[in-house]
């Protein structure tokens, strides 16, 4: 059975730091590249940050360059997002989701959720004084 399982979310001052995890199950983790995605309240869903299946590769939305880093612990299944100075505006649900690309991918998307195959249930994000 297939599962990506967010968790870290919580209710933070802005300037602090958050890391949330996407614990993988049920396929082969190193074939598939791992994205973030955050919905807003009355906002689409928009990609975050992105990493290859083989971790070689990264991209972040302009939004949250310099601020968030994605990694990706393959012998754990599981990737990270480390959001440092959080701001109100990053209060969304966050979701991490699963592409099948192969092993050592060098490329991966944020702008075509269609590419990703498995979704997770999201964890919530609230910045706020």
């Amino acid at each position: 059975q297939v599962q990506l399982v967010e968790s870290g979310g919580g209710l933070v001052q802005p300037g602090r730091s958050l890391r949330l995890s996407c614990a993988a199950s049920g396929f082969t983790f190193n074939h598939y590249n791992i994205g973030w995605f955050r919905q807003a309240p009355g906002k689409k869903r928009e990609g975050v940050s992105c990493i290859t299946s083989g971790a070689g590769n990264t991209d972040y939305a302009d939004s949250v360059k310099g601020r968030f880093t994605i990694s990706r612990d393959n012998a754990k299944n599981t990737v990270y997002l480390q959001m440092n100075n959080l701001k109100p505006e990053d209060t969304a649900v966050y979701y991490c989701a699963a592409d099948l690309v192969g092993p050592d991918f060098k490329l991966c998307v944020l702008f075509s959720e269609a590419s990703y195959d498995y979704w997770g249930q999201g964890t919530q994000v609230t910045v706020s004084s």
